[in-house]
């Protein structure tokens, strides 16, 4: 049983998280928060009291969890809440480098050897193994996080 999923979300130069959670069969309902700094800006809440007999309810749960969990995401990258967020506009920061996110790179080698070969970079996000044992919500939610879309 999935529980919640949390996530750092980096937006605008600043950092958010956004946080979903499963209350459990004696209180159905799934709720997702945004926070900046410890103050939430934004809920979902959705009941799920109407499909508690379902077969496989644990699965049609993390499915709905998945979902709200991404849609908030997708709102805060969509600029819904940046009324709300910067008041008095969005900071000079506003679009960071995607390269700003990733762990800095090595440094080049030195002109007398032949560079290596960089990888591509979709070739940095998931080892072809793994990617085959995950499912689609799962990569998409991963897109979504890295801000790869930038």
């Amino acid at each position: 049983m999935v529980v919640g999923f949390n996530h750092n979300i980096r937006y605008k130069g600043e950092l958010f998280h956004v946080q979903t959670e499963d209350s459990g069969i004696a209180n159905p309902h799934i709720i997702t928060l945004l926070y900046r700094g410890g103050t939430i800006l934004a809920s979902a809440k959705t009941s799920y009291a109407d499909i508690i007999k379902t077969e496989q309810l644990e699965l049609v749960v993390e499915s709905i969890m998945k979902e709200q969990h991404k849609e908030m995401m997708r709102r805060l990258k969509n600029g819904e809440f940046d009324a709300r967020i910067f008041p008095d506009g969005a900071p000079a920061c506003a679009e960071e480098p995607a390269a700003e996110e990733q762990p800095p790179e090595k440094q080049s080698p030195p002109a007398e050897q032949a560079p290596k070969q960089q990888p591509a970079p979709a070739a940095k996000a998931i080892p072809p193994a793994q990617s085959a044992n995950r499912s689609l919500d799962e990569v998409i939610l991963d897109y979504l996080i890295t801000g790869e879309d930038k």
